[in-house]
């Protein structure tokens, strides 16, 4: 399995443009010093981030769902395998070859049907003698002879075979004591004793130092129904050898414990402590076998190696992200609940987007931008700054911005116009999927509370829809049982925001966003930052009453 230690980038929950292309571009910052980054989401794209990728040729990031890793993620041995016809030998050699005491046996398709370990196969010869015969009464004519290196020169559909084993030594009663009847008997050359073992009712002839069959032997043979080959060992070893002539299919263990390769390391980790078992197969989805997990697999294995970029609360990060091997911090939010058992590097810078800190550090290390990625972090610091409108623009967006600019030959204010038009169709779009569009959590003097933000070039695109808009998100605030939920709709060309509050403290929220007389919801000017004004107020507005 392909096991190289990848470092995975990731915005927070509801993705933005920024925090999208924040992963995209430290990710390949990071692969041009040689470490195996990969840029990730934690949920669906919105349109405009959409549009971004899809204009400068970027694929969209990986969908990363947890922290920790599953059985797929960590070291685990290969899916050394076998077929349910493979001789009980043969399955042994193939152990002793590769060194390893267990074997999956498989269909031709590779799904699991059963398992083998080496004990298993080792009591075949040297356990029961009722179970060595069950098993050889059970076993064709021609996996005998494959596995005594023999050569089958009569075969017989209607073979009788007990399963029972007789070595023939001629003494002076001759064949008188020996009861040979349905029984697999190995005899010497001697062509005459042939013919009476056949007569006497033998099941198969195993002959032994033979270089050639008489004729009338094989012709008595074919009368009497029994199989007749020519060994390629002597009478002891062919005698060891045939109890290992059984197929594996009637030795397996069928009553597996497996897991899933999707199933989280730790989860599976707990699971196996109650039991002794050597190892544990692993399939996937539809059952076909991808290796095997033990004790030791799970002893020292670490969770994902992760950088955050965009956020740096747990509350808005991957699941589990506590039990991540945290690498770094990429930030221009506020510092909450951020907490490690390891130092990791942080960099938090107060400017308006984190693909400005980006486009810093491709410049402070001296590595070239391509122009397909400069577009996409201007774009990401447009977005972020709404056209350098919101109060958390700062000089050095600007600057930055002007470089990425220049590097993707694009004029800023015509892209930021097309920008915001061409992700801006919000009359196609529900209003379920608007409020979903980009929405972070926040916990408010202990009240769950959350705030979305829906950008558009001009709030009027939303008139006739404000019952509509209130009606669900109401619907969504008892959804998700939070206490406060706000929605405010940001208008570019408004250069403001109009606010929709739910929830039980809702009413606290709107008296951040008082009305202007005979106005239900007036457009409050210059409200455009969810981070430097909008969660403040809110903030403020709660805490007079927390």
């Amino acid at each position: 399995m392909a096991l190289e230690e990848h470092v995975y980038i990731t915005g927070h929950q509801h993705p933005d443009t920024d925090a999208t292309a924040a992963a995209i571009a430290y990710s390949f910052f990071k692969r041009t010093q040689g470490i195996p980054a990969v840029p990730c989401r934690l949920g669906d794209l919105n349109s405009e981030t959409k549009y971004l990728l899809e204009r400068f040729h970027f694929d969209e990031p990986m969908l990363l769902t947890d922290a920790r890793k599953s059985l797929s993620e960590i070291k685990i041995d290969g899916p050394l395998c076998t077929g349910p016809e493979t001789s009980v030998f043969d399955t042994l050699k193939l152990m002793q070859d590769t060194d390893q005491p267990y074997i999956g046996i498989v269909d031709e398709e590779k799904h699991l049907l059963g398992m083998v370990s080496k004990s298993d196969l080792v009591n075949v010869g040297l356990g029961d003698t009722a179970l060595g015969i069950d098993l050889l009464r059970q076993t064709s004519v021609k996996g005998i002879a494959e596995t005594i290196s023999g050569k089958v020169i009569y075969d017989d559909k209607k073979v009788h075979i007990n399963g029972k084993v007789s070595i023939i030594a001629i003494t002076q009663s001759k064949l008188a004591n020996y009861d040979i009847t349905d029984r697999i008997v190995i005899c010497g050359d001697d062509a005459d004793a042939q013919k009476e073992l056949i007569q006497k009712g033998a099941g198969l002839l195993v002959i032994v130092w033979a270089k050639s069959i008489d004729k009338e032997v094989i012709a008595l043979a074919r009368k009497k129904h029994c199989p007749i080959i020519v060994s390629g060992h002597g009478s002891m070893n062919t005698s060891r050898y045939l109890y290992f002539a059984p197929p594996v299919k009637l030795v397996m263990n069928t009553k597996l414990i497996t897991f899933n390769e999707k199933e989280l390391a730790e989860d599976v980790k707990k699971k196996i402590q109650q039991y002794r078992y050597r190892a544990f197969p692993v399939v996937d989805d539809e059952n076909h076998l991808v290796g095997y997990v033990s004790h030791t697999h799970l002893m020292n294995y670490k969770n994902k190696k992760i950088i955050l970029v965009d956020h740096n609360e747990f509350s808005q990060s991957v699941r589990a992200i506590e039990k991540a091997q945290l690498l770094e911090v990429l930030d221009h939010h506020r510092i909450n609940d951020f907490a490690t058992n390891q130092p990791v590097t942080f960099r938090n810078e107060i400017v308006g987007s984190t693909a400005t800190i980006i486009s810093k550090i491709f410049r402070e290390n001296q590595i070239p931008l391509p122009a397909n990625l400069a577009g996409l972090l201007l774009g990401a610091v447009l977005s972020d700054t709404l056209m350098f409108q919101s109060p958390t623009t700062t000089p050095v967006d600007k600057t930055e911005a002007n470089i990425l600019a220049a590097l993707a030959d694009l004029d800023i204010y015509e892209f930021g116009r097309e920008m915001f038009n061409a992700s801006a169709n919000v009359k196609n779009k529900s209003i379920q999927e608007l409020i979903n569009t980009d929405i972070k959590f926040f916990d408010i003097h202990s009240y769950k509370t959350m705030i979305s933000q829906v950008i558009v070039p001009e709030i009027s695109a939303f008139e006739g829809r404000e019952d509509e808009i209130q009606m669900e998100l109401d619907k969504f605030t008892g959804k998700k049982e939070l206490d406060c939920c706000v929605l405010a709709l940001t208008g570019i060309m408004d250069n403001g925001s109009v606010f929709y509050v739910s929830g039980d403290k809702g009413k606290w929220a709107a008296e951040a966003f008082p009305n202007k007389p005979k106005e239900k919801r007036s457009l409050q000017e210059g409200v455009v930052s969810r981070k430097k004004q909008i969660l403040p107020m809110v903030t403020e507005a709660i805490g007079k009453y927390a």
